[in-house]
């Protein structure tokens, strides 16, 4: 891996190899970025999976009381015959 080096008061580009160092702090930065990026995939998926669920629970209550709502009691009344 290389990197540049520009020195803004001469105009100079120096083109160099990366150190041992610099490599490996590359590479754990990556390595960070990577994990900060799984995590913040998993908690917007897990957010998202409660929210489905909180709107999938909504609308089995709202269902089962419109349900509830329907059904009248069984009368006890006999039924009449008019003849």
């Amino acid at each position: 891996m290389f990197i540049q080096e520009h020195n803004c008061e001469t105009g100079e580009v120096l083109v160099r190899e990366l150190t041992a160092e610099e490599v490996a702090q590359h590479e754990a930065d990556q390595a960070a970025e990577a994990a900060r990026t799984t995590a913040e995939a998993e908690a917007k998926a897990a957010e998202e999976a409660a929210k489905q669920q909180a709107f999938n629970d909504a609308v089995a209550a709202a269902v089962a009381a419109a349900l509830a709502a329907q059904q009248t009691p069984a009368s006890t009344a006999e039924p009449t015959v008019e003849e």
